[in-house]
């Protein structure tokens, strides 16, 4: 989710407080290895991951049979760059660092209703 461990651990909290169950990863690599075991209704990805960043974790989920539709949204500071990579990649949406903790929810909440009922999400 974020290689920044006190960010890591403030979105976490914030989303299971929210009611969400939340696995976190400390870089690309852990991210695709936890993807793939735990099949998560979405994937908060941040961009400056080390290992692999988070523009070719995406990808490489993506790419993969096991993986490809869990929604990707990159969770990241660096939105400029992100809104570039965005389709190129493969995310959903781009999410700002920092956001309020209520945005992070109502934007989790969005993609994980969406993976669950096949709904498309509201902007």
């Amino acid at each position: 989710m974020d290689d920044y461990l006190d960010c890591r651990e403030m979105y976490a909290m914030y989303l299971t407080l929210a009611g969400f169950r939340v696995v976190k990863a400390r870089d690309g690599f852990e991210a695709l290895a936890l993807a793939h075991q735990e099949r998560p209704d979405l994937v908060l990805m941040d961009l400056a991951l080390p290992g692999i960043d988070g523009c070719e974790a995406t990808r490489r989920l993506k790419q993969d049979r096991a993986t490809r539709d869990v929604p990707v949204v990159a969770l990241t500071a660096q939105a400029p760059l992100a809104s570039n990579l965005l389709e190129a990649a493969g995310f959903e949406a781009i999410i700002t660092k920092p956001c309020l903790p209520d945005e992070l929810a109502e934007h989790a909440n969005r993609y994980v209703r969406r993976r669950r009922t096949g709904a498309h999400p509201a902007a």
